[in-house]
């Protein structure tokens, strides 16, 4: 195992300073900045995403029908309007507190709701059109001991066109279930967490799982495992699980402990953040190569706080998260692949301008700017937590323009949809430098179909101002 690499250090702080009294830049190629005010139709939102119409969307509270939740919408402009609200009728069967849905490779939505459905308020997966048209595929909790698991949040699309999520609670061990949902909404069960004893295949998942470069499953629990400090684990999409890494296997956790979610690189490489342990006990960025060696690549510390949520790897190669706690209210970072850390912004309470606490995860649109989202703040607001706004959204520019895939993988004659800016007039479309049939549809995006003899590898456009490249790469499957 290498050695840990901590730059968390004062002589960074110090280094940072002399760039900007005000802490809230310490890098020169990116640029932190506020983007949008959330209102009374749009807090809680912890996440965002981009469709083929060049609009984010996200899932957010409280919505038309109470604070059951919302799909809103957001143009570039930094516009809100609000798509569908969820709990539209008594009994919630449509389901209620959604998470940010993703897009699949139709163009429609895909999501969850934490809860409502037709059974135990055992939540549900969902289809929504860019109209707001919404068809419930699947409703948890069967019977009232909800053996299909409770409480979904969030989904993916994978190789074989089926939507994979995790549950947060329900199953055998009342702590969880992997599944599967196909389009037409059969429900398969694949792993029940918490079915070993002492739950050492792990429990309480923050995000659901993501599909490797090999085509399988791989995801983070936050608790459980050998030494109960979470693990990593892989899943077959037939439904084989096996534990990849046990947190807290060093002493005094110094390898990190509750790990949040992971995310892999070209080269088969996964990164991913941990909520405790380190050295400095405050959490830490991993690295678990491709040889599955264990890296260690910073530690946090109480003055920045802990790290939340799953890293983006962003078209420049390098990692993009942020931490709650600490003395200040919040940090946005980025790590390197070799573990130097920069911070881009430290949040503070009362910045009514940029807001304050950073949630969940960081966006890449396909412009190459990175957004986030904070819980408190904006310019209607005041110091009052209770009545600071209802947060912002931020962004974080320098990372290069690019191309994004809808669903990332999937086998030869897979239709694909290339989200993009700027893409009328395109002349080129290659998978890994084979060139793919396809069709311009707008400005915003295109249509190709994964050509004979491709391998998993970048996709790229030519178009009329230059090639963009996909992030992250497109993964073809047999």
């Amino acid at each position: 195992m290498k050695n840990s690499k901590s730059h968390f250090t004062l002589g960074l702080v110090l280094a940072c300073a002399a760039v900007t009294l005000s802490l809230t830049v310490c890098a020169q190629a990116q640029t932190f900045s506020y983007f949008a005010n959330f209102n009374a139709g749009a807090d809680g939102v912890a996440s965002v995403m981009q469709a083929t119409d060049g609009n984010f969307y996200m899932g957010g509270f409280p919505g038309a029908y109470g604070h059951r939740g919302a799909i809103l919408k957001l143009t570039p402009s930094g516009e809100f309007s609000i798509l569908y609200s969820f709990c539209a009728q008594r009994g919630c069967p449509d389901g209620s507190y959604p998470f940010t849905p993703i897009l699949g490779s139709d163009g429609n939505f895909y999501g969850t709701t934490q809860e409502g459905g037709s059974h135990y308020e055992g939540g549900t997966v969902f289809k929504m059109t860019l109209a707001g048209e919404l068809t419930t595929l699947y409703t948890f909790c069967t019977t009232k001991e909800c053996p299909d698991g409770a409480s979904p949040e969030g989904i993916l699309q994978a190789s074989d066109g089926n939507l994979y999520g995790m549950a947060g609670g329900g199953g055998i061990g009342s702590q969880g279930t992997i599944f599967r949902v196909s389009a037409t909404g059969e429900f398969t069960k694949l792993h029940d967490f918490c079915s070993a004893a002492n739950c050492a295949d792990g429990y309480n998942q923050f995000s659901p799982p993501i599909q490797g470069n090999d085509g399988n499953l791989y995801g983070a629990t936050y608790a459980g495992g050998s030494h109960s400090a979470g693990l990593l684990y892989k899943l077959t999409l037939a439904g084989e699980y096996r534990i990849i890494y046990d947190f807290c296997s060093l002493s005094n956790c110094a390898d990190g402990g509750g790990p949040n979610a992971i995310v892999q690189d070209a080269d088969g490489n996964f990164f991913g953040t941990t909520q405790g342990g380190g050295n400095l006990g405050y959490g830490t960025v991993f690295e678990l190569t491709s040889t599955n060696q264990y890296i260690v690549l910073a530690n946090f510390d109480f003055v920045h706080g802990t790290p939340l949520g799953k890293l983006t790897l962003a078209s420049d190669g390098n990692l993009y998260g942020n931490t709650q706690g600490g003395e200040n209210a919040g940090t946005v970072f980025e790590v390197t692949p070799k573990g130097e850390v920069t911070f881009l912004n430290i949040f503070s309470t009362c910045a009514l301008d940029s807001g304050w606490y950073p949630l969940g995860l960081l966006f890449q649109g396909t412009n190459g700017t990175l957004y986030g989202t904070t819980a408190f703040g904006n310019s209607v607001g005041d110091c009052n937590p209770y009545g600071a706004g209802y947060g912002t959204i931020y962004s974080v520019s320098g990372p290069t323009p690019l191309v994004e895939t809808a669903p990332v993988a999937g086998p030869v004659g897979q239709s694909v949809i290339i989200l993009g800016n700027n893409l009328t007039g395109s002349t080129g479309v290659t998978f890994n430098g084979v060139a793919a049939k396809f069709t311009v549809e707008s400005d915003s995006y295109i249509k190709a179909t994964v050509p004979a003899g491709a391998a998993t590898g970048v996709v790229s456009v030519v178009t009329p101002s230059g090639t963009l490249k996909s992030n992250p790469q497109f993964v073809v499957s047999e």
